[in-house]
């Protein structure tokens, strides 16, 4: 509850209908009185009380009603039943005043608002719960004419009680512009503080009007200047603009807090990030990323692998690497996924060199391709003239009993039919087929195609391969 100012347990249950059902610890006397209310008929509530003989202390009354929100006519008599017995302290009647409102029994709500003026107890507290109830039930307008009426009740029309109001207005879906309107003429009257702002571009960030959260944003600087102490707005107003796909706008907004000491913290550059990644901008994500780190914000490996994989599909190989190689400064340091992307890039873009240069520094590292990144490679090897770095990728497959092979097996074999190293050929297929990898069967059409070139001679070689295949494939 915006206005609470007591400690937790006075506050309103923040669930529109709790229930005792399920209750831990709950006090055995507040669990019958709970029965009662529950499943009592209305008309025998107070004389089931009654029975009960159970004295309806403060706290039982406090817990029952937390629990008794699907009953609002029995919780009214029990209510009544229990204030014969005693006065209901504050807390008891605000509970009330909440129960009925958030079953929209409007009516029974002011008559107890009017019982409460009597004795003394309202507060600020109470009139929240009437704004947050209104608002709900989409009475944005009676809203409004409580905070009007503040007065006459003896509570001051301050900034915490429009805060409040408009805190329960921007709760709701698609209402900010209502909150807006109210903030609008009330704001020459009462002076906004730094919550107010807050509050409005938290709402307009739910709703992703980019506009008004820049318009909003412009008057919070001017009226109430910078703060680190402001945090909640500026990401409010950085994530409605990274959302909006106003990338520029946000960059230029975060090298200015930059310069006012008010950078947001790394939970909004990690969010930021995923959108960015979401959005496939690269380009603004680097932007980000730099800013952060040069603030001394330290990444971990997960953002690490986000921006990586953000770079890596969008052909960014140059700060890919940067990045990579920038992980251990930062105490991040890179997994099997962060150097597959890489990989996975490099072959991508036919960097023939890179590839088996970087394979080379993976398994240095201890951090396997993945048995498609295998596959790829040693393809774009072979038709990159490296063939024997190909070889080296089926080999290390094979020593370390990695798999699934077939793929990889596969593009062995086609690399040096298109090579026509027939005694090579010969000699992989024939292991393949020992190790049980599966040869597809356009792979072995070129495969005797390779042979069949060569002369009759060959063709003997191709038939043995051929028969030592087709045994497999039935046997599997």
């Amino acid at each position: 509850m915006a206005a609470e100012t007591s400690s937790s347990h006075n506050s309103i249950p923040p669930s529109r209908f709790p229930t005792h059902h399920g209750a831990a610890e709950i006090h055995p006397q507040v669990r019958i009185l709970c029965e009662i209310v529950a499943t009592a008929p209305t008309y025998e509530v107070e004389g089931r009380l009654a029975s009960s003989q159970i004295k309806p202390e403060h706290e039982f009354v406090q817990q029952v009603l937390k629990h008794s929100y699907n009953s609002p006519a029995a919780a009214a008599k029990f209510f009544r039943w229990a204030g014969l017995v005693q006065r209901h302290t504050p807390y008891s009647w605000n509970l009330m005043v909440d129960l009925l409102g958030k079953n929209k029994l409007f009516d029974p709500m002011w008559d107890a608002i009017q019982s409460m003026k009597q004795e003394g107890l309202l507060s600020l507290t109470t009139f929240v719960s009437v704004f947050e109830n209104y608002c709900i039930a989409g009475r944005f307008n009676d809203a409004v004419l409580t905070f009007d009426v503040l007065e006459g009740y003896g509570i001051p029309p301050d900034i915490v009680a429009v805060n409040s109001l408009l805190s329960a207005m921007c709760r709701e879906d698609n209402r900010t512009a209502k909150a807006l309107e109210f903030f609008e003429r009330i704001k020459g009257k009462i002076l906004p503080d730094a919550d107010t702002y807050s509050i409005l571009l938290e709402g307009c960030e739910k709703e992703g009007n980019v506009a008004k959260a820049k318009i909003t944003f412009g008057e919070m600087v001017i009226r109430v200047g910078w703060s680190p102490e402001y945090m909640f707005a500026y990401d409010a107003l950085l994530n409605t603009l990274v959302r909006g796909s106003q990338g520029d706008e946000a960059i230029k907004f975060l090298q200015v807090m930059k310069g006012k000491n008010c950078l947001p913290g790394l939970r909004f550059f990690s969010n930021a990030l995923d959108i960015f990644a979401k959005q496939k901008d690269s380009a603004h994500a680097i932007m980000l990323w730099d800013i952060m780190v040069g603030s001394g914000l330290t990444p971990d490996l997960m953002m690490h692998n986000v921006i990586i994989s953000l770079l890596t599909s969008s052909n960014d190989i140059d700060n890919a690497f940067r990045l990579l190689d920038e992980m251990v400064f930062h105490g991040a340091f890179p997994n099997s996924l962060t150097y597959n992307m890489i990989f996975g890039c490099l072959i991508k873009n036919g960097k023939v060199r890179e590839v088996g240069k970087f394979f080379l520094e993976m398994i240095k590292n201890e951090w396997d391709p993945t048995p498609a990144n295998f596959a790829a490679a040693i393809k774009v090897l072979f038709d990159g003239d490296d063939p024997e770095m190909a070889i080296e990728h089926w080999k290390y497959m094979s020593k370390n009993n990695i798999s699934p092979r077939d793929d990889s097996g596969n593009a062995v074999l086609l690399g040096l039919c298109n090579l026509g190293r027939l005694s090579d050929l010969r000699r992989f297929a024939e292991k393949m087929i020992d190790e049980k990898i599966i040869l597809h069967e356009s792979t072995m059409t070129k495969v005797k195609n390779a042979f069949y070139k060569q002369g009759k001679g060959s063709h003997e070689i191709y038939d043995t391969i051929s028969r030592k295949w087709k045994s497999s494939c039935l046997q599997a």
